[in-house]
Formats: structure tokens, sequence, C-alpha cells
């Protein structure tokens, strides 16, 4: 059977669970197979309950005493039983599960799998996993597979359908080529497929994804350098002249640029005035004052009588931009005259919008990809700023560039990848750092804590709510079952509103929402009409609410180091003083220490590279540092030296056949050419 093949070619796969699949982008088999586990369970011998350490997870063999007690807090039914074994009692505590009191039976014993938490002398188990001591037993001493889910869609039903997919299909074909293989000692693809779904051992495992790692690395770099062959020389269609237009308004601004913002734009003028095409990266952490800089070189490119474009990642993020560029033009009398272009504009608004930027009456367009759709005809466009690079794949911001000819290419990104990385992340681009912040900046004032501060924390953001503020709230995952032992947003959200008084308005946001339900509640949250949001890390790249005084990230010791300063950034952007509270829900003193690097530094770079050398090897799932190009497994902070051999290696096989047509490239050549034509590929 073919790879490509629809899902629904599985035995046991409907329509029904195709379209729970489908959730998850999974559509055909190839895409199953790549949807690697997210982490590896293994289930060991129970431990005592008077063993149990508080924070850390456990499996516990206890017997059900008592009945089961429910209490209903507005939308929240709370179930509450106490198990026994011959050394304590535990005090268990579910939400929104009421089929578990005709599941668990007075006097039998289950075995209960979670994280134990000390409260007030009392150990306590939320959410714990319930299994039959016989089912338990089957499954200890072995790595089990745990696959993100979506509601309906369960661990087993994912593993059965990788099993029988591994069995059916043809996933014979090594693209790599083998002398490659054999210098690195890297396992066969098909075994590397296997075996990251259903490892033998742990030692297995890591070989196959060392494999799959390094293929992600190397294909995407082959394709980069590919792609990126005929920008390095490119002459400028569009040499522009000093303008005294942005001299004005940088003397007019009610602030003064730091030094490292002067610097960035002495390098971003020399580039527009010269024979190259500008193809530079901006580089600097969340509030350095990047945006004014992009401002800046469009007026230089307006004033010269060309038009620009600016490609933001969110509807919401894009309008910000435009209505900030229209105040500036209003304040300051300058030359722009602004169109925005989106998605969900209605048609009319699009023609119209379009005849604009044909016939050069709009001389700036700001939007989302809707600025590279083919209807979308610019009349003499010169300059191209795309924000926030990673949301972006590679094509599409040369899509937007091949709009015009010799376009100049500016990008920028605050997250803070080492300058070794973005030299081989970035390798066409020369790289400018904004590395200094504005000096009016109030500090934002950080605290690692435990679960045991999360009572404290709600008064907290009740308190700082009173006082017209607003509040984030992070969580890892989405729904419950994703992941054992973490808060997920829907269930908080829940739980949120059952603590916090009424007034306070609590919604949620995550990445699985359609494009127009995250734009709207983004919206609702920008003109104040929610007071509490609970989000995953969709916010990471989002909007500017100077309001929002708090962020509280539950379970922090999940994300990457260099990812929560990006989401400190979110708050910190007014007047107020700001807070960002990271609870450690492993409650692990080498969580509390990794974490308490945050309270440190406000430095962006020297955070990932703290990071980057505090995680282990074994660190090898939780979430991921970022969404940085998308890799389904590597990432470019933790999996640094297999980036740089990748890297390496691409170079070294285009070097002796660029066109990928010796012998031993052959299989290469062809999958390169189906990965450069690929449309999912590129929109990474």
């Amino acid at each position: 059977m073919d790879t490509r093949e629809n899902i629904t070619s599985l035995k046991g796969v409907g329509e029904k669970t195709a379209k729970l699949f489908a959730k998850l982008n999974i559509q055909n088999i190839e895409e199953l197979l790549h949807n690697y586990p997210r982490d590896y369970e293994t289930f060991s011998q129970p431990t005592l309950i008077q063993d149990a350490v508080s924070g850390e997870f456990c499996s516990i063999r206890a017997c059900l005493v008592g009945n089961i007690t429910a209490k209903k807090v507005r939308n929240l039914t709370i179930l509450n039983f106490t198990v026994k074994d011959t050394s304590g009692e535990v005090f268990m505590t579910y939400f929104n599960t009421p089929y578990i009191k005709n599941v668990l039976k007075q006097g039998y014993f289950y075995i209960f799998r979670g994280i134990p938490q000390n409260k007030n002398g009392k150990l306590i188990m939320e959410q714990a996993k319930i299994y039959k001591p016989e089912e338990y037993f089957k499954l200890m001493g072995v790595l089990q597979p745990k696959y993100s889910l979506t509601a309906g869609l369960t661990n087993h039903m994912v593993a059965k359908s990788v099993k029988q997919a591994l069995t059916v299909c043809d996933v014979e074909n090594d693209y790599l080529p083998e002398w490659i293989r054999q210098e690195l000692q890297l396992a066969p693809y098909r075994q590397a497929i296997e075996e990251i779904h259903f490892p033998p051992d742990y030692e297995r495992m890591l070989e196959s994804r060392k494999r799959l790692v390094f293929d992600e690395f190397f294909i995407f770099l082959l394709a980069l350098r590919k792609c990126k062959e005929h920008r390095a020389d490119l002459e400028s269609g569009y040499p522009m002249m000093e303008v005294a237009s942005t001299r004005r308004l940088i003397e007019a601004l009610p602030y003064s640029l730091t030094g490292a913002q002067n610097k960035v734009w002495q390098e971003i003028q020399k580039d527009l005035m010269g024979k190259k095409a500008m193809n530079r990266l901006i580089q600097g952490d969340v509030g350095s004052g990047k945006t004014i800089l992009a401002f800046l070189a469009l007026l230089m490119c307006v004033a010269n009588g060309y038009q620009g474009a600016m490609m933001a990642p969110t509807e919401v993020l894009a309008g910000q931009h435009y209505e900030t560029m229209r105040r500036l033009t209003e304040k300051y009398r300058l030359p722009f005259s602004p169109a925005l272009l989106t998605g969900s504009m209605t048609a009319k608004e699009k023609r119209q919008t379009y005849e604009e930027i044909k016939s050069g009456k709009a001389n700036v367009i700001i939007g989302t990809h809707a600025l590279i759709q083919e209807k979308v005809e610019y009349k003499q466009l010169a300059l191209v700023v795309t924000d926030e690079q990673h949301r972006f794949g590679v094509r599409q911001r040369e899509r937007l560039a091949g709009k015009g000819e010799g376009v100049h290419v500016m990008v920028m990104s605050a997250t803070p990848i080492p300058r070794t990385l973005a030299l081989i992340l970035y390798g066409d681009l020369d790289i400018s750092l904004v590395d200094e912040l504005p000096a009016d900046r109030l500090p934002i004032k950080n605290c690692v804590v435990g679960t045991q501060y999360r009572e404290k924390a709600y008064r907290f953001i009740e308190k700082e709510v009173g006082m017209g503020h607003q509040v984030y709230v992070i969580c890892p995952m989405v729904e419950e079952g994703e992941t054992d032992g973490v808060e997920n947003v829907i269930s908080y959200t829940e739980k949120l509103k059952s603590i916090l008084p009424e007034r306070i308005q609590v919604s949620y946001l995550h990445g699985k929402m359609r494009p127009a339900d995250k734009n709207k509640i983004m919206e609702e949250y920008a003109a104040h009409n929610i007071d509490v949001l609970v989000s995953t890390t969709v916010i990471e790249v989002g909007i500017n609410v100077p309001n929002a005084t708090v962020m509280m990230v539950e379970n922090a010791e999940r994300f990457g180091l260099a990812q929560l300063h990006q989401l400190r950034g979110r708050v910190g952007r007014g007047e107020h003083q700001s807070y960002c509270i990271f609870i450690n829900g492993s409650g692990k003193k080498q969580n509390f220490d990794r974490l308490e690097i945050l309270n440190h530094s406000n430095d962006g770079f020297y955070i990932a590279g703290e990071d980057l050398r505090l995680r282990g090897p074994g660190d090898l799932f939780g979430i991921r540092q970022s969404g940085l190009m998308d890799f389904k497994l590597g990432d470019i902070y933790q999996d640094t030296d297999v980036l740089k051999t990748a890297a390496g290696y691409a170079d070294k096989v285009l070097e002796e056949d660029a066109g990928l047509e010796k012998p031993e490239n052959e299989v290469l050549g062809k999958y390169m050419e189906n990965v450069l034509n690929s449309v999912d590929f590129w929109t990474i």
C-alpha cells in the first residue's frame, strides 16, 4: 500500500475516526507515520503511598475506601474519594468525569498513576489515570508511545493505526545517500520509523530519533540552499536615495532611538542605497523596537516613489501594524497611503484593495498571507518586510519578494537564536541585532513557585483585574487527555471561572480553533472585553496589549526557557508594573534551578544559551522550545550538534553534485524535487 493513501484505507478507520485524525492534521498514511510520539511511558513497579514524592509522577496500588462524593461548582463537577494501602492514604480529585462513580467499586484495588501533591499535610492526587492491576502489569517494563490526542481519539486507537500502517505500507525507500548513513552510523529509514513509534528499548529509540532529526534538518537545509542560490548576488531593481522624511520622523518621535536601533538603521539604509538587493534579518527581543525600524525602511521606500509590503503572522497583528501606521501618518504628516489586506475581508473589500495596490494609490500594504495571492498585483513593489519570519514558510517569503524584480527583503524575529544557529538557518541573510531595550521600560517582576502557590496567585490575579488590568494564563495543552499531569486550556478555563468572582470575564484561546474564532478572541481581549485569557503558546506571536500586567505559566518546566522568555514579552508593554509567575508543576529542584535563570536575566540570547547548556540528552520531550521552522522532532536549541552536522553534509552534497544527478544521489534528487514542489513543506 502507498503511504499517500487516505487514512481510511486502514481497517477500523472510518469517516468518523478520520475526522478526528484530521483535527491533528493527519489525512494520509504518511502523515500518520510522521505523527511521532510526543513522549513515552514506562510503567514501573507501583510505589507505596508513604514513598510517593510530592510533585513527582508515580503509580500507587490502593483500595477505594468510603463513598465517592460529587459536588457541582457552576459548570464544574468535582468528584472526591479516598484510597488507602498499608502505608497511608491519598485524597483523589477528578473534574468533569462523572462516569468514574460507575467504574470504581468500594473495597477493590486499582492502580492510580499521576502526580501527588502535599497540601496542608494531606496527600492529594488530581486527575490520576486509573488502571485495573492486571491491565497495568501487562504494560510494565515496556516503552509505550504517547501521542498528541484530541477529544474522541484515544492513544490506543492511534497506536493501533500506526502498527497496521507499518505492516501494510512500503516504507523501504531510503533517500539518504548510503555514504552519509555509514559515516554518521545512522539507522536505516524503515527501522527508524518503526522504532520511533515502538522502540524495543530507550537506546534504540534515541538512535531512531537521531536519524529522523538529522533527516528533518538535512532535507530542510538542502531545500533552503537550493531555493536561495539565486538571491545571493541579486541586483537591486530599486536603488534608493537618503531622504529627509526619515530623519524628521526620528527627531519628532517622543523617545530617542537606542544605540542599537541607530546602528541597525544605518545598516538598513546602506542596504537600501546599495547595488545589491537587501536580504537582512533583524533580530531583537520583544519590545526592543524592531517595528519602528520597519516603518522607517518603508518610509524611505515610499519617499523614493516605490511600494512596500509588510506581512504579519496573524490578522490581529497585521491590523495593529496598520492602525499604528495610520496614526503615525496623521500625527507626523508622513507620505504613507497604507492599505490592509487579510483573508477575512469581504470579496468586495478585497477587490477594492487590489485596485488600490495595482494603481499605486496604496503605497504600503500590510497584511497576512493574503499579500502573496496570485490576484494581488503590485505597481512597483520595492521592499518586503516579514514580521516573525519563523511563522512563515521560506517559500512564502520568496513568493512575496517575487512580486517584484530585485526586491529588498527585511525579516524581523524576536526569537533569540544564537548567532551560530542563525547563520545556518538564515545562511542567505545578513544579520543585525537590536540588543538593547528602551530605557523607559519597567523591568518585569518574576517569581518561580510550586503548585501550592496557586491560591495566592488567583487572589493576586483578582486584585490586578480589580485595578483594571488584564491577565494571561498559559497552559501546555488544549484539552484533557493530551498529556497526563499537565494543565489544559479548556478544563483550566472552567476551573478559573468557578474560582474567580463572576464579574471577571475569563475566556480561552488555542491553536486548534478556526482562524476567525482566534481573531475574534484576540480582538475581544485587545478591546478589554476579556479580563483573563487562558491560552496555549499561540499568543507567543500575538497582540500588543499594554494593559496586560500578569502572565502566569502553568507547568513552566515543560517549556524551553527561550520560549518562556518570549511569552513573558506579552506583558510589560505599558506604563504599569508587570509580573510573571512561573509555576513548576513537577516540584523537582532541578526544574526550579533551571527556571530561576529567568529571574536573573531579561536577555533572550543569554537565556537561550543557558537553556542549551542545561538541557541534557534525556530531556527530549515535553513542550518544544519554539515553533521555529516547525520541525516535527528536531529542536534547534536542543539538537544544535545535529543541526550543525546536517548543515555540513548539505553543503558537501551540493558542492559535489549541485543538481543531485549522480547515481548515489538519484533517490535523494527525486525526493527533493517533491519537497521543493510541496506546498505543505514550505508552509512552516
